[in-house]
């Protein structure tokens, strides 16, 4: 040999190192590419799941938006039927008030009416009471007294009404 090399402790330790390199293979190599290959996996399927809830979370989020605004579309329904119930009702009142307040006022007009009549009447009588009692005095005796007497008494008959 010329150099020292022994071929033969070159082969040896080639074939140490395929022997190794085996080894090292079964034992390190495929259990790291198995566990690399499950954390990949493992990995891959916590982002579909969490795009999946993202959708699901978006469609539920579009769901309630939907909702939200048909809930303020029929608040706002309500609102408009209950402005317009309470419109009419005061329409309503409003009308039945005013009714009332007409047939007051013409039962007060009727009453009035009556009374003034019953008075004008009462002062017909007592007119012609006094014009009779006039006449009669005057008949009787005398007229200057009579005259007097007819005097006082309608005097007496409009200080009556003024106070009244």
């Amino acid at each position: 040999m010329p150099l020292n090399i022994d071929w033969q402790q070159i082969l040896l330790h080639l074939f140490n190192f395929c022997i190794l390199a085996l080894v090292l293979y079964f034992l390190l190599y495929k259990p790291v590419k198995k566990f690399m290959a499950k954390r990949t996996a493992y990995y891959d399927e916590q982002a579909k799941s969490a795009e999946n809830k993202l959708k699901e979370a978006e469609a539920l989020k579009s769901e309630y938006s939907a909702r939200l605004t048909a809930a303020d579309e029929e608040i706002d329904k309500r609102r408009a039927e209950a402005l317009h119930e309470t419109a009419e009702y005061r329409e309503k009142r409003l009308n039945e008030a005013e009714a009332e307040a007409e047939a007051l006022i013409e039962k007060a007009k009727r009453d009035a009416s009556r009374e003034r009549k019953k008075i004008i009447d009462g002062a017909g009588k007592e007119i012609a009471d006094m014009v009779g009692a006039a006449a009669e005095k005057i008949v009787l005796g005398s007229t200057d007294a009579a005259f007097e007497s007819f005097l006082n008494a309608a005097d007496k008959e409009k200080d009556e009404e003024n106070e009244e």
